[in-house]
C-alpha cells in the first residue's frame, strides 16, 4: 500500500503558492518572474516557469542547508527509494560521484574501480587524491562492448588490495547490463569495505520487480542516480542516497555543500520532487508499460534480417548479470554499418534520435514518456534501413574492445593531471605518461586515465575510433589530434 505522505509535493508546492502570492522581488534572479526575459524565451517556452525560477527564501527553503520544505522533500524521497537519507542534486550524478569519493576516501588512499567506470569517478579520484586499483569487467568481443564485473572478479580485487576500504561500482552500465549487487555488496561488507554505487542509469530499478535489484535495496552504503535518466527529472536533476552508518551522513552534506552551487535551480529540485511522487505513487504502472514497449520493440526487431537486439537470455549467458529491459541494444554491424552511420541515417533521413552509438550498436532508451507510436516509428526506420544494400558485415581489422586493463600507475591521477605537461600529437604518445581522462563518450569509460602509461593498443583503437566517428574526449582536435603528457 502506497503511504499517503508520499502523494504530498512539499517543495514544489510552496514553489507555486510564491509564485502566486505576487510578492514585489529584489532579490536574484535578476529577470524578476520572468519580466527581463528575452521575448522570444518567453514566447517559447510560456511565462509561468519563470515564476518558480528561484532564489533561497525562507518559504522555499536552502539546499546548503534544509530545514524546511526541501528537507521535507528530501526525506520523502529516501522513504521512496528505500534509503535512510537523500539527497537533491543539481549537477547530475557527476556531482554525486566526485561526493561518494571525497567522502569516503582519504588523501593517498587506495580505492578499487571498477575499469568500466565513468569519468566523473576518476574526477572525484584526481580532485580527493586517491589511488586507484582498478579491476574489469568482462567484455564481449561480438557487441564490442564492455559487459560488467562479475563477483568473482570484485572478490578477486578485494583480496589483492587489502589496504582499500572502498570499492567503486557501476550497475548498469549504460547498456542495461547490472551486476550481481546483492551478492557483491554482501561480499564487501563481510570485509569490511564502504560499498558505492554510481547507478546513474537505474532511477527506477526499485520501483518495478521485473527489473535488477537497486543498489539501494541492496545494501550499497552510498549510491546514486540519475533521476533524469529514465524517469521524470528534468537533466540534470539526480540523488544520491545513504544507507546505513557505514558512511557519516553529516560528511556527506558537507562535502556537498562545497561541490555543489549555493545558487541552486529550483526548478530542477522541484522536477525531484515531483518525479519521487509520481515513482512512489504510479511507478509499477508507468514502468510496466514502458517495460512492456520494449519488449514488444525487442521482438520486431529481432525479426528484422540483419538487426540483433540484446535480450535477458543473451545477458544471463554471460554470468551473473541482470538486463535491465527499458534498454535496447541493437547490433547494425550485419548490415555493414558502423553504429555511428546507422545513428546518423536515423537523425538525417527519419528524424529520431537514439541515445548513444558505437562502434557496432544503437542504443535505445525506453522511458515513461514514450508511447506505442514512438516505438513502431523505431522499427520501421530500422526495417528500411535493413532493406537496403550497405555491404558486406562491418568487420574492424582491431577488435572493438577497449584496451584497458589492470593498470599500473606511473604516478598518483592527481600528480600527472597537475604536473607539468606538454601537448604531442596522439600517433607519437606511446609510452608518454597521460595527463587526462581519455573517453569515447558516451559512454564515458576511460580509455586512459591520468598517471598511467599510454600503450601502443589505446592510440590504436583511438585513432581507429576517432576515423569511424567516435567523440574522444580528452584529446584536442587542432591541428592534428593530440594528448596531454607529462613534461618529464
Amino acid at each position: 500500500m502506497i503511504p499517503e505522505r508520499q502523494y504530498r509535493t512539499p517543495l514544489f508546492d510552496a514553489m507555486v503558492t510564491l509564485a502566486e502570492a505576487r510578492k514585489v522581488s529584489f532579490h536574484t534572479p535578476g529577470h524578476k518572474s520572468g519580466k527581463g526575459i528575452s521575448t522570444r524565451f518567453r514566447k517559447f517556452v510560456g511565462s509561468k516557469i519563470f515564476t518558480i525560477d528561484l532564489t533561497t527564501l525562507d518559504e522555499v527553503d536552502c539546499l546548503q542547508k534544509p530545514v524546511g520544505v526541501i528537507r521535507e522533500a528530501q526525506e520523502l524521497a529516501a522513504e521512496a527509494h528505500g534509503a535512510d537519507r537523500s539527497f537533491f542534486l543539481v549537477n547530475g550524478t557527476t556531482v554525486g560521484n566526485h561526493a561518494m569519493i571525497l567522502c569516503t576516501v582519504l588523501p593517498g588512499e587506495e580505492v578499487l574501480v571498477a575499469r568500466n567506470a565513468h569519468k566523473s569517478i576518476l574526477a572525484g579520484i584526481i580532485l580527493g587524491g586517491a589511488i586507484p586499483r582498478f579491476f574489469l569487467p568482462t567484455f564481449d568481443p561480438e557487441l564490442g562492448i564492455a559487459i560488467n564485473v562479475s563477483a568473482a572478479a570484485v572478490e578477486e580485487a578485494m583480496r589483492a588490495h587489502p589496504k582499500a576500504r572502498v570499492v567503486a561500482l557501476t550497475s548498469p552500465n549504460y547498456y542495461g547490463v547490472a551486476a550481481d549487487m546483492p551478492t557483491i555488496i554482501a561480499a564487501g561488507h563481510r570485509r569490511g569495505k564502504v560499498m558505492i554505487v554510481d547507478e546513474a542509469h537505474g532511477p527506477h530499478l526499485h520501483f518495478h520487480p521485473a527489473l535488477p535489484p537497486s543498489a539501494v535495496d541492496a545494501g550499497s552504503d552510498l549510491t546514486v542516480q540519475s533521476t533524469h535518466k529514465i524517469v521524470g527529472g528534468m537533466t540534470q536533476a539526480s540523488m544520491l542516497h545513504v544507507k546505513g552508518t557505514a558512511v557519516d551522513a553529516g560528511r556527506v552534506a558537507g562535502i556537498l555543500q562545497i561541490l555543489q552551487s549555493t545558487s541552486p535551480s529550483y526548478i530542477l529540485m522541484a522536477s525531484l520532487d515531483l518525479a519521487r511522487m509520481q515513482m512512489a505513487t504510479e511507478g509499477r504502472k508507468l514502468l510496466g508499460k514502458a517495460i512492456e514497449l520494449a519488449e514488444q520493440a525487442r521482438g520486431r526487431i529481432n525479426r528484422i534480417p540483419g538487426l540483433r537486439c540484446l535480450d535477458a537470455q543473451r545477458v544471463k549467458e554471460w554470468g551473473d548479470l541482470e538486463l535491465d529491459v527499458t534498454k535496447l541494444t541493437i547490433s547494425v554491424k550485419d548490415l555493414g554499418l558502423t553504429g555511428y552511420a546507422a545513428s546518423a541515417l536515423l537523425n538525417t533521413e527519419f528524424d529520431i534520435q537514439v541515445e548513444m552509438a558505437d562502434l557496432f550498436n544503437l542504443l535505445v532508451i525506453v522511458s515513461i514518456g514514450d508511447r506505442s507510436d514512438d516505438l513502431d516509428r523505431l522499427v520501421r526506420a530500422l526495417e528500411v534501413l535493413a532493406r537496403r544494400t550497405h555491404g558486406p558485415a562491418f568487420a574492424p581489422a582491431i577488435l572493438p574492445l577497449p584496451p584497458i586493463r589492470d593498470t599500473h600507475l606511473a604516478c598518483s591521477p592527481r600528480k600527472a593531471y597537475f604536473g607539468k605537461y606538454v601537448y604531442i600529437p596522439l600517433a607519437e604518445a606511446r609510452g608518454r605518461i597521460t595527463c587526462d581522462i581519455v573517453t569515447i563518450y558516451p559512454p564515458g569509460v576511460p580509455i586512459l586515465t591520468p598517471g598511467e602509461e599510454i600503450s601502443a593498443e589505446a592510440v590504436e583503437y583511438l585513432q581507429f575510433l576517432g576515423r569511424h566517428g567516435a567523440r574522444i574526449d580528452g584529446v584536442i582536435e587542432q591541428p592534428d589530434p593530440g594528448i596531454r603528457v607529462l613534461a618529464d
